[in-house]
């Protein structure tokens, strides 16, 4: 994804910042604006809920129906077997 405008922000003592304007006008975020935030190990992404909630929508509900099966004390003493593997 290529690279439309960067700018600096200072984090404030109680851990918040100011989305600049110009890139607020440009991603369309206006107040009231929901986003998700997401950390990732070298970067943290502000993303608009509804264009999450589109994307990985599938992915969590999945991951929900799949746990039906998946949440029995055997299967969790073998992933726990794993874990100490890897």
């Amino acid at each position: 994804m290529p690279l439309i405008k960067m700018k600096t922000v200072t984090i404030t003592e109680r851990g918040q910042i100011a989305i600049p304007k110009e890139l607020r006008k440009l991603k369309g975020f206006k107040k009231g604006s929901e986003l998700v935030v997401i950390a990732f190990r070298n970067r943290i992404e502000l993303m608009p809920l509804d264009e999450f909630e589109e994307k990985y929508f599938a992915m969590f509900a999945s991951e929900k129906a799949l746990a039906k099966d998946w949440l029995s004390e055997e299967d969790e003493k073998a992933w726990k077997k794993f874990q100490k593997v890897t």
